[in-house]
């Protein structure tokens, strides 16, 4: 069963995601990172950034190199070729979130980004999915 992990108080998600995405790319495993239009430019823009040093490969879902590009970048209801892990930087819970053994939610630290997730957690929990929260409160 997916195991899911929330990741909250988040001060900057987009680079938090970044050092999320570099490691598990470091750890050998693939990443789907799920996200609206808008977040997702953010987020590829991001890991092109903040780390002039290393280089994460990452792609849409859509490129023709997706299936062997370690971090692909989807739409909430978009299906990816990879069951690993997935990133979740949308306000809903993906449609095909069971798919993958780990699902990782980092929250904002606004009151609606934490509201937000509160309701995702509800939904998790009450189909018995594994939680755990990760308070990033003074540590992002």
């Amino acid at each position: 069963m997916t195991r899911v992990d929330f990741h909250t108080h988040v001060a900057n998600r987009l680079e938090y995601a970044c050092r999320f995405a570099r490691k598990v790319y470091g750890a050998g495993q693939t990443l789907v990172v799920v996200g609206e239009p808008d977040v997702l430019r953010a987020f590829d823009q991001t890991l092109w950034t903040f780390s002039p040093l290393e280089f994460v490969p990452h792609c849409f879902t859509r490129d023709p190199l997706a299936p062997q590009t370690p971090v692909v970048l989807a739409a909430p209801d978009e299906a990816a070729q990879h069951h690993q892990v997935m990133l979740n930087l949308a306000g809903s819970v993906p449609t095909h979130f069971a798919r993958f053994e780990r699902v990782v939610e980092i929250v904002g630290d606004t009151p609606e980004a934490l509201s937000g997730a509160r309701e995702r957690y509800r939904f998790y929990r009450d189909r018995g999915y594994t939680l755990n929260n990760y308070d990033q409160r003074g540590g992002s």
